[in-house]
């Protein structure tokens, strides 16, 4: 049968699941031996990336997938069941799930739980080796049925992502919503850090970091230097544009059906944490690219995300761009990213002590 310890294992290797900016949306409560609840929670109130709650479902999906992968390395099976929200709202800020364990002896243990605590984003460029076939056919192999993957690869293809990917870097670097966020995500002079995203593990030269950090010390300041000095030009560069290109491929991650409510995404976000995995077991590095796919939909959707008058029609470029590279797919995509080879990065993001994500 289950017991405590064996639950507190299992959620000790789940909260490595991957969350936006490392948020972390969710907490813990034990109710019994054999029973578990997750506290989702989103981010829609405060960041501008996360406005209908999506980002932060995928990864509480990324989570209960966690879960279960732990799970099976103790011999346990799960049912997941989402509690029904008092508002009766489609689309919940806290959505609460309730897992079931079971004994089950003939449950093998999920190869992929060895990559739980190691699995990472990497933001450097990587080798631009295409993937192998049989590299692609065990990442599709990863994902749950119904889910495929579109793959953007090739110098042309690389470099056309990378182009829609500096664009939203502009957009990211020059509208004030967004500028809140980072000033609250970054931990600065950091090499990891237990909550948010160290500073060393941004994608820029060292010696440029005491700089970045004194100018976002104020949105004048940050305006300053974007308005006379071509302050987005550099992190552009750097971030977007070299990354974009210097890898072995892009993904869309596809649903389905396109996602249209809170367990849509949460279903996503399982898929996502399968395939993130299988990166990791294949020794390949990742990096999301999300916000082209966040701005294309606050822009097909009508979605006013920012008081900058030069947004809209700056995401509305963005939006055009990605539809031209994926074409129809782009409505399914519940992800998008990169992947190639590369070494492991030196700075990473941790996670929070499971003591202070358990309810008492």
């Amino acid at each position: 049968m289950p017991d405590r310890k064996r639950l507190e294992r299992i959620l000790d290797r789940a909260r490595w699941a991957p969350s936006g900016d490392n948020v972390q949306p969710w907490k813990f409560g034990i109710l019994s031996d054999d029973r578990v609840v997750i506290y989702g929670a989103d981010t829609r109130r405060t960041v501008v990336y996360d406005l209908q709650g999506h980002a932060s479902q995928i990864a509480v999906g990324a989570l209960l997938e966690s879960v279960a992968i732990a799970a099976s390395a103790e011999g346990l099976s799960l049912s997941i069941d989402r509690r029904p929200d008092p508002s009766e709202d489609e689309n919940p800020e806290h959505p609460v799930f309730e897992i079931v364990f079971s004994e089950s002896p003939n449950i093998l243990s999920d190869p992929l739980s060895l990559f739980l605590e190691t699995r990472c984003v990497n933001r450097r460029p990587f080798g631009t080796a295409p993937l192998t076939s049989e590299e692609k056919a065990v990442l599709e192999g990863c994902l749950p049925e119904g889910y495929s993957l579109h793959w953007m690869e090739g110098g042309r293809q690389r470099l056309r992502m990378a182009d829609i990917n500096q664009l939203s870097g502009k957009l990211r670097l020059t509208i004030p919503e967004a500028y809140a966020v980072h000033r609250e995500i970054i931990e600065w002079n950091a090499t990891v850090s237990l909550d948010r995203v160290p500073d060393r593990a941004l994608g820029l030269p060292a010696l440029s970091l005491p700089f970045m950090h004194w100018i976002m010390g104020s949105w004048e300041r940050v305006t300053f230097f974007n308005r006379f000095l071509g302050g987005t030009l550099l992190p552009r560069l750097l971030l977007d544009l070299l990354p974009g290109f210097f890898c072995s491929a892009h993904f869309f991650l596809l649903a389905p059906t396109p996602p249209r409510r809170l367990d849509d995404y949460v279903a996503g976000g399982r898929a996502l944490a399968r395939f993130w995995l299988g990166c990791a077991s294949l020794g390949l590095q990742f990096q999301p690219e999300m916000t082209p796919l966040i701005f294309g939909t606050y822009v097909g959707e009508g979605l006013s995300f920012s008081r900058a008058p030069h947004a809209q029609g700056l995401a509305e470029r963005i939006a055009k761009k990605l539809i031209s590279l994926g074409g129809d797919k782009v409505g399914r995509s519940v992800f998008l990213g990169r992947i190639g080879r590369g070494p492991l990065p030196v700075a990473r993001s941790l996670r929070k002590p499971l003591a202070s994500l358990l309810r008492a």
